[in-house]
């Protein structure tokens, strides 16, 4: 969520970033945030000044009854009432003037870093670098939904008969590729200093919305009404949340946490071939990389977490490439994001394996996660996070890219975590 003083302060600014996000009740929104808070001001005011005339006055009925003027203080009384009832009314009014604001908050998206591109669509997204060599494959090539069959590794009838679509069962050596690929980001994560959390994947209301995903994404997410809980798209959210309403010493940052979950997502509208297979799912595994830090250091950050998917990619031999996403193509809690995606030889075609995003205070805003600068001041941090990696696209890009007459070579650095290097019937 935007800061209110930005809005205030930078209102050019805000406008311009959100022009370049092309949102399109930018002008509207903005003015009926300031309006409100307008408002909010003037009423607090009106309630600040009746609470002081009624303290006032409470003060000096006590002089008059110890004085034995009783008709006077029965006068300032009344007089008292009347405060009272002003004082709640303006205090309806004042929450009632706030929660408007903060629900017109809520809509606003993040400003753009000035570093993302304009543009409207993916079509616009900058290509940063490309690394890794596509693979050259014969005619008999197969897509990673066709060798799964072959092989015997993932079974999606199987999902959909125990649950539904988009709920695949993984056997044998795809369950145990699975494993090992889980248990390969988590111990790079850990060499690159990252403190390993296991979190809930069900998350509250509260947590939501300190990260962004509701009021945004309330109709991608799995619901549980009786509880009101919500199974997480992403462990961005859960460990994130772990540092909301905390003002976090100067000596514990930067904060840097890594996790793996099972995540879910409804994916409400999504069909054809672009989904086919392990494309989209409702359920995947992933492991998450957060930190948050210094507002400072956090570009230092997002440059240093983006080197890290690299390298994992670099390391898992996939021709790959960065993008950085246009102001269209953006998150709505994003000031900067880059996209990773790895070339799938079979499909002929670029998937998105991971996102990294500098969130600035957007998110630690909602959180009110905190620092306490010199001076006693406490400042709002930056929260960053990023995928290191989503399981189903990357295992989708190594089945395609490395299938042989053998079987499908898997690279060096998966054969201790699998226990072989060879899938085979």
């Amino acid at each position: 969520m935007l800061q209110l003083s930005v809005l205030k302060e930078q209102t050019a600014r805000v406008l311009a970033g959100l022009a370049k996000r092309h949102f399109k009740t930018a002008e509207a929104d903005v003015q009926a945030v300031l309006d409100l808070d307008q408002r909010r001001r003037a009423l607090q005011t009106a309630h600040d000044q009746a609470q002081a005339e009624a303290n006032e006055l409470a003060r000096q009925i006590g002089g008059l009854m110890k004085s034995g003027q009783r008709a006077e203080a029965d006068a300032l009384k009344a007089r008292t009432a009347e405060l009272k009832a002003t004082i709640k009314t303006h205090a309806d009014e004042l929450a009632a003037v706030e929660q408007q604001q903060n629900e017109l908050l809520y809509k606003i998206p993040n400003i753009p870093h000035e570093s993302v591109p304009a543009g409207r669509s993916a079509q616009d997204n900058e290509v940063v670098r490309e690394g890794g060599t596509k693979p050259t494959l014969g005619p008999d090539a197969q897509p990673h939904w066709e060798l799964i069959k072959q092989y015997d590794i993932i079974d999606f009838e199987l999902g959909n008969k125990i649950t539904g679509a988009g709920f695949p069962v993984y056997k044998g050596q795809g369950a145990r590729l699975q494993r090992a690929l889980i248990n390969f980001f988590l111990d790079q994560a850990r060499d690159a200093g990252y403190y390993e959390v296991q979190p809930p994947v069900l998350v509250n209301e509260a947590s939501g919305y300190g990260t962004g995903q509701l009021p945004d994404k309330e109709g991608q997410m799995y619901h549980d009404a009786q509880d009101n809980l919500y199974l997480i798209p992403t462990a961005e959210v859960p460990i994130t949340n772990l540092y909301r309403d905390e003002i976090i010493a100067l000596d514990k940052l930067p904060i840097k946490n890594a996790g793996y979950t099972p995540c879910f997502r409804r994916e409400a509208g999504s069909w054809g071939a672009d989904v086919r297979g392990l494309n989209r799912l409702h359920q995947f595994d992933k492991v998450e990389i957060v930190q948050i830090t210094q507002p400072e250091n956090s570009y230092a950050a997002l440059e240093q977490m983006q080197a890290h998917v690299e390298h994992l990619l670099q390391q898992l031999e996939l021709p790959y490439r960065i993008l950085r996403l246009c102001g269209g193509d953006m998150g709505f809690t994003s000031a900067l994001t880059y996209d990773f995606e790895v070339w799938s030889a079979a499909q002929g075609r670029w998937l998105e394996v991971s996102s990294v995003s500098n969130f600035e205070t957007f998110q630690a805003n909602r959180l009110k996660c905190r620092y306490r600068a010199e001076g006693g001041k406490t400042q709002l941090l930056h929260t960053l996070n990023g995928s290191a990696l989503a399981l189903p696209r990357i295992v989708a890009a190594l089945l395609e890219n490395n299938q042989s007459a053998e079987g499908i070579r898997l690279p060096a650095v998966l054969h201790s975590y699998c226990g072989f290097g060879l899938i085979t019937n």
